[in-house]
């Protein structure tokens, strides 16, 4: 989130070629996001059993659970360091490096959890342990490709305190790292109604939510280019520019989202049952609940691409308080219809809190995105 936040800045000095505040803005954005990682770390190792048991975790899964978690806390500040590398280099137009990165990554990620999990058998610590090694390749790839570039060489100087610097930087970059959080936070108060419907729901649900994200992976990369295409745009004052590229981004991204709908359609089953294993009767019943979720979920696929279209555009043209409104729009319609809904239609009900979720915020962002162009015409 405030990695993001300061890749606004950054992409805006870069389309204004202001070279000497592009390296401030870089070099302080690293001080910052080192803070941040820090005090996230402690706090996740801190409150990781805390809030598992909040969540109403299931006794049975609890212990390895918590083993996941603090071992996955324990890369936060690799996680960080990934992410602000991967902005900086977004922000100067260079979104193949972080694509690059990622691939290595997850090629990384499956070849050990094969070795730690199926040969050596260190069960969740070991796709734990995959998980943070893999990111750690990600983050010194980035960091490679970033040192070769010469406009973004930062220098003791650069960290020397800037009047009013950190406080802009925040300033972008607090408002999404709250959006982020609040989202997350209602997805937690999603999954707490969820362990409450016993194991198998859960098994079904966590088996759909694993291929949430390549649901959402083309809509991320189109957020991160549109805020650095929009900031760098913003920054040389090509208004138009700006206008005619969020037209043709919302058409891409709804092309996107509908072949992959199609393609949910035609593989989901088969891709859901490589996350399901155990007694037969078992796995019926929690393929058929991943599925109907994963139906109602591919259903309205467009309208997140929407959603990260105009908010990526409205955070790219500096404005990151309507998003920010707009995860909190998000977080109050999700709990409202999880708790809301199940006691309507029955449990299924909880399926359709996410899209719920979606249609608000993209409502009030595509809005608030077309009142703030108008502004710099």
């Amino acid at each position: 989130g405030v990695t993001q936040g300061f890749s606004i800045l950054i992409s805006q000095h870069y389309g204004a070629r202001k070279w000497n505040d592009l390296k401030k803005a870089v070099a302080h954005s690293y001080l910052l996001t080192a803070i941040t990682a820090i005090s996230l770390l402690i706090v996740s190792q801190l409150a990781a059993r805390w809030i598992l048991l909040l969540l109403n975790t299931p006794d049975n899964i609890i212990g390895m659970s918590l083993i996941y978690l603090r071992i996955v806390f324990c890369g936060i500040p690799v996680v960080a360091a990934y992410n602000i590398f991967a902005s900086v280099l977004r922000a100067l137009g260079n979104s193949r490096t972080p694509l690059i990165a990622m691939i290595i990554a997850a090629l990384i990620n499956v070849i050990l959890d094969l070795t730690f999990v199926a040969v050596l058998h260190w069960g969740v610590a070991g796709a734990a342990l995959a998980t943070v090694t893999a990111q750690a390749f990600s983050a010194l790839y980035c960091f490679m490709i970033v040192r070769k570039i010469d406009i973004v060489h930062t220098s003791k100087e650069d960290f020397e305190t800037v009047p009013g610097l950190n406080r802009k930087l925040l300033g972008l970059g607090a408002p999404i790292l709250f959006q982020d959080v609040i989202i997350s936070v209602g997805g937690l108060a999603v999954q707490f109604v969820i362990n409450g419907y016993g194991f198998l729901f859960v098994a079904g649900f966590t088996a759909t939510n694993k291929l949430y994200g390549v649901l959402e992976m083309a809509a991320i990369s189109y957020g991160y280019a549109i805020v650095s295409y929009v900031g760098q745009n913003l920054g040389a004052g090509k208004i138009d520019r700006i206008k005619k590229g969020i037209y043709t981004s919302a058409f891409l991204a709804f092309l996107t989202s509908a072949f992959i709908s199609i393609m949910m359609f035609l593989f989901g089953k088969t891709l859901l049952s490589m996350f399901i294993s155990g007694d037969p009767e078992q796995t019926s019943q929690v393929l058929a609940i991943a599925w109907h979720y994963l139906s109602i979920m591919a259903s309205c696929l467009c309208i997140l691409y929407f959603l990260y279209v105009y908010r990526s555009a409205l955070q790219g043209l500096g404005n990151t308080m309507i998003p920010m409104l707009s995860g909190v729009v998000e977080f109050f319609v999700r709990v409202g219809v999880a708790l809301l809904l199940p006691k309507l239609i029955g449990q299924n009900g909880i399926f359709y809190a996410e899209i719920a979720a979606w249609t608000g915020a993209a409502v009030l962002l595509m809005i608030s995105y077309y009142i703030n162009i108008r502004k710099f015409a």
